[in-house]
């Protein structure tokens, strides 16, 4: 293959992308107690869910290791690309890093680019997405890698949970917060800096009304969404990602929508009833 695109598995794979073979999905491992999980194709998020929900402890998870990447860069004859969870919440990007080291010491030829999403779950899938246009555009290397770090810099990342509990368990949210907010019906609207770190932009009682103040968020922040693919993933709750895609249709026009149920990583940060929009 003359370039291949390495997408950690916390971004999710759309069908084209699950038949393209120059696709290749990097699984993280998950952890639940003495439960391992790999986040790949045979990931049950239901049984998932069902173990989280039972656990008194945080999930944990592991990125993929250097050999992984490695591996999957070396199937390149060309050019090979790298897409990344947030530097700023996972090793992830450190991992394919060092793996690109190990490849060029064996090929210095090979062209290979890492990218840090800084974002998560379908803003991974948008950036595979926009490096393959480019491939298919006919662009060269560095112009792939100038274009898609542009389209980087101008995605904005924001989510919805109706679950706090993984918040509660690994320390985000203390237990006296997590419990008024569950007490309170209180649901937190949540954002990515543009470095890939996690912040709370707002909060409202009650799903429908928190829904309602992210689609102003992302409407008020939208620059030439004409432009751009909208991203959604949610964690068990497809009718709920229905509604919030037309709630944004309403307000702004977009190239296409992309609509995905969150993988095995996604699952564990977004917990069941939450949704993720990149634009």
């Amino acid at each position: 293959m003359e370039y291949v695109i390495v997408m950690d598995s916390c971004g999710e794979c759309t069908a084209r992308m699950k038949e393209d073979e120059r696709v290749i999905s990097a699984p993280l491992t998950l952890q639940v107690d003495d439960h391992i999980i790999i986040d790949d194709d045979t990931f049950d998020q239901a049984d998932f869910l069902r173990k989280v929900a039972e656990s008194p402890n945080c999930p944990k998870s592991a990125c993929p290791s250097p050999d992984h990447y490695k591996e999957a860069f070396e199937k390149a004859e060309k050019r090979a690309y790298g897409v990344t969870l947030t530097a700023e919440l996972s090793g992830s990007y450190n991992s394919a890093m060092l793996a690109k080291d190990l490849v060029l010491e064996e090929r210095p030829e090979l062209q290979i680019h890492i990218f840090n999403s800084r974002s998560a779950s379908v803003g991974e899938t948008l950036i595979t997405e926009k490096i393959q246009e480019c491939e298919e555009k006919g662009m060269e290397f560095s112009e792939v890698v100038e274009t898609v770090e542009n389209y980087i810099n101008t995605q904005n990342t924001y989510f919805v949970l109706e679950n706090l509990e993984t918040l509660r368990k690994n320390g985000r949210l203390s237990n006296l917060k997590a419990f008024v907010a569950s007490a309170l019906k209180i649901k937190p609207v949540m954002g990515a800096t543009p470095e890939g770190t996690i912040i709370q932009l707002d909060q409202a009682r009650g799903m429908n009304k928190a829904l309602v103040k992210m689609v102003d968020y992302i409407a008020g922040a939208a620059e030439d969404p004409e432009q751009k693919i909208l991203g959604i993933t949610h964690c068990n709750c497809p009718e709920r990602a229905e509604a919030v895609k037309n709630a944004i249709l309403e307000k702004i026009s977009v190239k296409d929508v992309i609509l995905l149920d969150t993988a095995g990583v996604s699952s564990m940060y977004a917990n069941d009833g939450g949704v993720i929009v990149v634009l």
